[in-house]
């Protein structure tokens, strides 16, 4: 695993931190381009009864108003967890080259998506060609934080 992934998905993990301890989900994303930190996310959905206030799409619109453009290829975004659906489709329709993820369902089959995972969407839309997703990076540490 790389040590440059791991760094950044610890910065996601505090974006986390800080979501768990006002009350959201316990999720938080971080957008990257060129080594430098663009924008960053955390679940807000809570707090602002805004069902579509997750770390990632906040952390991609960010990134959009922090460059100035809808177009983030060579960015790369860091997630403690599998984004949903709707996550997804925020990432890939902004261009977001590579997709870090920490950790994935232990069993599918008990969400609310069982036979959802980004990789199948990625491959599903045709897209493999235009986003690399990674999972697994600090895996153990994304689940403990969701933990009570």
């Amino acid at each position: 695993m790389s040590d440059t992934h791991e760094r950044y998905m610890r910065l996601a993990l505090e974006e986390a931190a800080k979501a768990k301890a006002a009350g959201n989900g316990a999720y938080g994303a971080v957008v990257v381009r060129d080594g430098q930190v663009i924008a960053t996310g955390r679940n807000e959905a809570t707090t602002t009864s805004d069902p579509t206030a997750h770390a990632e799409t906040i952390a991609v619109r960010n990134a959009g108003m922090a460059l100035g453009t809808l177009d983030l290829s060579g960015c790369t975004l860091y997630a403690t967890f599998q984004p949903c659906p709707m996550c997804c489709g925020s990432i890939l329709v902004s261009g977001i080259s590579t997709v870090v993820i920490g950790a994935v369902p232990d069993d599918p089959a008990q969400t609310r998506w069982p036979t959802y995972s980004v990789d199948r969407l990625v491959e599903w839309l045709g897209y493999q060609d235009r986003v690399t997703v990674i999972t697994g990076v600090l895996a153990d540490e994304c689940r403990a934080i969701l933990q009570p």
